[in-house]
């Protein structure tokens, strides 16, 4: 019998075949475009995607990765609530898709599935790749305008990735309290920028004040000991780049790392971990040392040496972002 393929897989097969044919030379101009906005400040209340071109180019050069950072965050937030699934999915300013591929990786299974944009380009390629995924083919694709005045449909997990970076700071605002008037959970990732860092942070206390509980990454709810301006918390996805995916973005490697900070709030009942690795382990001679964030509210840097036998063996095997202790 052959083995299930992965939402992943699927998704990067979607990708191949709708991307077939477009001319490359438009694709490059329209990532380059992409890049501009992506890194710097983009005009807001405009779409970023403005046709089928954009949107194509959008596809191959943002989506694996944005689909492996959403991935990631919400990996994390299953960890500390196992027994919790979502009955169904909002996602808000979804464009292409990539956040409800990434539900679907987590928690398999058909749900009902509402995605939020204001580019009918992105929402109508959206709807194209998702007919490849059975879990996703009754998805509901719904032209929306991102920001104040946004009403969203009740659901048990509501997901807004790299989009608050596009609006005004009263449009985050209001999509934050939108998210929390319809969401049982509420998932929100931001480039892993000190900027994207600090959209997070704003979000985070707003979802806090409104009741929630954090569940990931933080190992509480209280204050972030991050001192702005002097560091910010973020994490890194590693992304598989197909050929047609270095075709686009140029390079070689058959792989980059994403980078993102996220914030996952819950109102069911949570446990986080006792603390979270921050950074890069750094693996030495017999020793290994992890920077973490305690349940308490702080950071420390905790050194574990050869001579703890498997707690040695586990860190040894610990990445950027994992909860610690490990299990068991």
């Amino acid at each position: 019998m052959n083995a299930p393929v992965s939402p992943a897989e699927t998704l990067r097969a979607a990708l191949a075949g709708l991307l077939d044919g477009l001319p490359p030379k438009a694709a490059a101009q329209a990532v380059d475009r992409l890049i501009a906005n992506y890194r710097g400040t983009t005009p807001t209340d405009t779409p970023i995607l403005r046709d089928r071109a954009d949107v194509a180019a959008y596809a191959a050069y943002r989506m694996p990765a944005t689909f492996e950072a959403v991935r990631a965050a919400l990996d994390a937030f299953a960890d500390v609530v196992p027994q919790w699934a979502p009955g169904s999915h909002v996602d808000v300013g979804g464009g292409t898709g990539a956040a409800t591929w990434a539900v679907n990786a987590t928690w398999p299974g058909e749900r009902p599935v509402t995605v939020l944009d204001w580019a009918e380009p992105a929402l109508v390629l959206g709807r194209e790749l998702a007919a490849a995924s059975p879990q996703l083919r009754s998805a509901e694709w719904r032209r929306a305008r991102i920001g104040a005045q946004l009403a969203l449909p009740a659901a048990d997990l509501v997901t807004v990735s790299y989009v608050l970076g596009e609006l005004t700071e009263d449009g985050r605002a209001a999509v934050v309290d939108a998210a929390v008037a319809a969401g049982r959970a509420v998932v929100i990732i931001e480039p892993g920028t000190p900027d994207g860092y600090a959209r997070v942070i704003a979000a985070r206390d707003r979802l806090i004040g409104a009741g929630f509980s954090v569940a990931a990454p933080c190992p509480h709810s209280a204050t972030c000991p991050i001192v702005p301006g002097e560091d910010w918390c973020h994490f890194s996805a590693r992304v598989s780049r197909s050929s047609l995916h270095r075709q686009v973005k140029g390079g070689s490697l058959a792989y980059e790392d994403e980078k993102f900070s996220y914030v996952a709030v819950t109102r069911e009942p949570v446990a986080p971990v006792a603390s979270r690795v921050v950074r890069r382990p750094q693996i030495r001679k017999g020793q290994v040392l992890l920077d973490l964030c305690e349940v308490g509210g702080g950071l420390r840097r905790s050194t574990v040496t050869k001579r703890q036998g498997l707690l040695y063996k586990a860190a040894r095997d610990a990445e950027w972002g994992d909860g610690w202790p490990p299990a068991g």
